[in-house]
């Protein structure tokens, strides 16, 4: 072997161990690199990269299309709903102040509840003390004969209807047996 084949050998050699021993002291590279100083924190999803602003919050998916690389903004649903809120909060406001510019209907607050009536309570006074509890009843007024003449016809004309049904299935199985 010549002198200069040698030398040659020995600096592939050298040049192979020194970046075998280079790359097994480095760390081991990150998935995704950070930019800007640490400001965005990235992390892959299948479609590309998730990349989160650390400084604002916001969220935007990366994905290289054929043009190259593109990121779009994630809509923020707390954004939306926050926004929402300030609407209603400020409907609510403005409700407020029209029914206040409106000339009351009542004079004043009434401070007891009205009294219900009941049609079928006759004239009772309502929180009489001289009635004692024993001595208030309940009238439950009950069926005039004619609505039990009613009733009772209504019951046996489903009785009949339900007795035929029952004959007209017990032939057609009969029948068909």
């Amino acid at each position: 072997m010549s002198t200069a084949s040698s030398s040659r050998l020995f600096f592939s050699v050298v040049a192979v161990l020194a970046l075998g021993v280079a790359g097994a002291g480095a760390a081991p590279p990150k998935a995704m690199p950070d930019t800007e100083n640490g400001r965005y924190a990235l992390s892959s999803t299948p479609d590309g990269v998730l990349r989160l602003d650390t400084r604002t919050g916001a969220i935007s998916t990366c994905s290289n299309s054929g043009a190259g690389w593109a990121c779009y903004a994630v809509p923020d649903e707390r954004a939306a709903l926050d926004a929402e809120i300030g609407r209603l909060q400020a409907d609510n406001e403005k409700l407020r102040a029209d029914l206040a510019s409106r000339e009351p209907t009542v004079a004043g607050k009434i401070e007891e509840p009205m009294p219900k009536s009941d049609s079928l309570k006759k004239n009772e006074p309502r929180n009489d003390p001289t009635i004692a509890e024993g001595e208030r009843k309940i009238e439950i007024p009950l069926p005039s004969d004619r609505d039990m003449d009613r009733m009772m016809s209504f019951l046996e004309r489903a009785w009949r209807r339900l007795i035929e049904m029952a004959n007209r299935v017990q032939k057609d199985v009969n029948g068909r047996i």
